[in-house]
């Protein structure tokens, strides 16, 4: 049976946005909707902006949010059916504006619906206007907008992939470490694929971030291995970073070090931020292409557990890797235990074996004698065994044991394992002074707020000593004096010093020794001496190394302007892995040296001399997995002090052998309290 239908012809075209007519008018509408041809194709074609047409122009890149304005007829593209009675457009008011004018939906430069309706907000006028711009330029440079689409998405996926497979340390940083297939990927991949638009916004720049400040603790590890020989410790390292930008203004120089501390600042900032970024576009992208990427993340899925199970390797290293999640387990555990690490440490300090030893029992073999401790900076095992530095330093140390010899003085040598390496040298001093493991900062807080006996307190506990210490490098305020026993400490500022500084070093070793003689050591006083000193020009980036000079021509320190003048510049040196260890090992025959003169000069029949190593260098002079051992001797003229330490077994003179016995540092102090006639009595909190 035919459909009659009531047919009205079209109205007068009005002036449009999509042409003459409008969007919606039809050659002739009939009520019930089943006949009659609409011309919103032809419209819509004349203008190029077809659902198809925009379809193929966004198929390589993510949706955008679209401002919608309800209402708006203007918005919609599709007929759109009408009341009988508002079938024919109102002049003036309701016809539609023509292309270009004012008002002109989607007309380039002129403010489209979204930006115009009434009760909008500036905000969103605002993002209307800047995605209408952007559309348009699209438009304009469809190849450009493509080449940009896909460069940007390429980035993005470099950016992130390099993250998941970059190792924390700067000996595994090769080529092949990038020839990986991470799981992180795949099942981020999967994760995002099937999230809606929303959530999975959020779970990308949440991923970004994480992965981004991962990336960040990856390169602190990076430079805290190269240095220190561990890893970054997120809970207690935080602080030395300030002790690395002055190393590296007294290297470098201060502008040097301000703008490596701004860039550092900036990129830590940047990199979580750009890594969101490339998260989210890399999302979007896996939207777009929903069954495309499902297919492709099925597939690697398939790849990285085949190689994992059978062991699949490329140019040395497994195909499949999980390095991003392991390296974030193991900051994880580095967290736990340091917390763990604080409790037990402290109930470790609480036990001393000589805690309660009355001031009469402790080193009672010593009496009478001046006994001095010197730390030599980073004077380490390598010095005297690596092939590079050994010759200059072995010949120095077998010369300086015949001259002391010569003097009247005899010395035994051994080795000690340093709690710390490459730096943090206050480590080293604590764990041999307090007979504990300092290992961190936090354990070295919690031990200097307690009141644990050093070996230089032990000798003040007594009454039969003065204590002093001297302390080049200490250049402010040192609570810790009064912790380590010291009635007195002469610091950069207190040994009227007037020449200049060699590098990080504030003087030289000769001057400062030769202070601590006017000061302290010859003076006429009515009981012995005990010292500790810190010798400090073997530090890092050793350049300049002063040069050894007159005794009598050190004065005031003036002398060492020329000497300075004429050394190596330290920003040449540090960049130079060959010369670093040349010059380290020069650096350690100057310090020894000037110790040895020293006691050759000033030292006397009661005169006992304990020196060591604090730490071994940084990782590019002594090498990756070098040991943490120090050298260690004892020098006397009396026999009785060499003889108490027999059943050490160490070396005879200042080089000890390969095979002389190693100790942990921490166990030092009692197997010297014991040695010299102490008596344990054991002290708990």
């Amino acid at each position: 049976m035919p459909v009659f239908t009531r047919f009205r012809p079209s109205p007068p075209p009005a002036d449009g946005p999509y042409g003459p007519g409008g969007p919606g008018e039809t050659e002739g509408t009939d009520e019930t909707g089943e006949i009659g041809e609409t011309r919103a194709t032809d419209t819509t074609r004349a203008t190029g902006t077809t659902r198809e047409t925009e379809a193929t122009r966004e198929a390589d890149e993510p949706a955008e949010p679209e401002v919608v304005a309800p209402e708006d007829p203007g918005e919609s593209i599709e007929p759109q059916p009408k009341p009988e009675q508002d079938s024919e457009p109102k002049p003036g008011k309701d016809a539609a504006p023509a292309p270009g004018r004012p008002g002109a939906p989607g007309a380039s430069g002129h403010p489209s619906p979204e930006t115009s309706r009434p009760g909008t907000s500036r905000a969103e006028r605002s993002l209307a206007a800047r995605l209408a711009h952007r559309r348009a330029w699209r438009t304009r440079h469809p190849r450009t907008a493509l080449a940009v689409r896909r460069t940007t998405t390429a980035l993005a996926a470099l950016l992130v992939l390099g993250a998941l497979v970059l190792p924390n340390t700067l000996v595994a940083l090769e080529p092949n470490r990038f020839a990986r297939i991470p799981a992180e990927a795949v099942i981020g991949a999967v994760l995002l694929l099937c999230l809606p638009r929303v959530p999975r916004l959020v779970l990308a720049a949440l991923l970004g971030t994480g992965l981004g400040a991962l990336t960040v603790l990856n390169l602190l590890d990076m430079g805290f291995t190269e240095y220190l020989g561990r890893g970054f410790n997120v809970v207690l390292d935080w602080g030395l970073l300030d002790d690395a930008q002055s190393f590296v203004a007294d290297a470098m120089g201060g502008a040097a070090a301000t703008w490596a501390a701004v860039g550092a600042v900036g990129g830590a900032t940047l990199l979580p931020v750009l890594m969101a970024l490339a998260s989210v576009r890399l999302g979007e992208v896996l939207a777009a292409h929903r069954e495309r990427a499902a297919r492709g993340a099925l597939m690697a899925a398939t790849v990285w557990m085949t190689c994992a199970a059978l062991g699949v390797q490329t140019f040395g290293v497994p195909v499949a890797t999980r390095s991003a999640s392991g390296a974030l387990e193991a900051q994880a555990h580095r967290v736990v235990d340091t917390l763990r690490d604080e409790t037990a440490f402290a109930k470790e300090a609480e036990a001393d074996r000589f805690g309660a030893t009355p001031a009469a029992q402790l080193v009672p073999d010593l009496r009478g004698r001046d006994v001095v401790f010197a730390f030599i900076e980073s004077y380490g095992r390598s010095a005297v065994e690596d092939p590079v530095t050994a010759p200059g330093v072995g010949r120095m140390l077998d010369a300086s044991t015949e001259a002391l010899a010569g003097a009247g003085f005899r010395a035994r040598s051994g080795w000690l394992t340093s709690a710390t390496y490459g730096g943090s040298s206050w480590l080293g001093h604590s764990t041999f002074m307090s007979g504990l493991w300092v290992d961190n900062q936090q354990r070295y807080r919690t031990v200097t707020a307690g009141d644990r006996l050093t070996l230089t307190k032990a000798f003040g506990k007594t009454g039969a000593w003065d204590t002093v210490g001297v302390m080049p490098g200490v250049q402010k305020a040192w609570p810790e004096a009064e912790w380590y026993g010291l009635d007195k400490v002469y610091d950069a500022f207190d040994v009227g010093y007037r020449g200049p500084k060699f590098s990080w070093s504030t003087m030289p070793d000769q001057y400062a020794l030769e202070a601590f003689q006017r000061l302290e050591h010859g003076r006429e006083r009515d009981r012995p001496l005990m010292a500790e000193i810190i010798l400090t020009s073997s530090h890092q980036p050793w350049a300049p190394i002063p040069e050894m000079i007159d005794w009598d021509a050190v004065g005031d320190g003036s002398v060492y302007d020329a000497v300075e003048e004429s050394g190596e510049k330290a920003a040449d040196v540090i960049a130079d892995p060959a010369r670093s260890k040349e010059e380290y090992g020069r650096s350690v025959e100057y310090s020894v040296t000037s110790l040895v003169q020293w006691l050759e000069r000033y030292g006397t029949d009661d005169t006992v001399l304990v020196f060591l190593g604090d730490h071994q260098p940084l990782a590019r002079v002594s090498g990756n997995g070098a040991s943490r051992d120090v050298p260690v001797s004892i020098v006397a003229k009396d026999p009785e002090v060499l003889d108490a330490i027999d059943d050490w077994n160490w070396t005879e003179g200042l080089k000890p052998a390969r095979d002389a016995p190693v100790w942990r540092m921490s166990s030092f102090r009692d197997r010297f309290l014991t040695a010299y006639g102490s008596v344990p009595r054991p002290a708990r909190g």
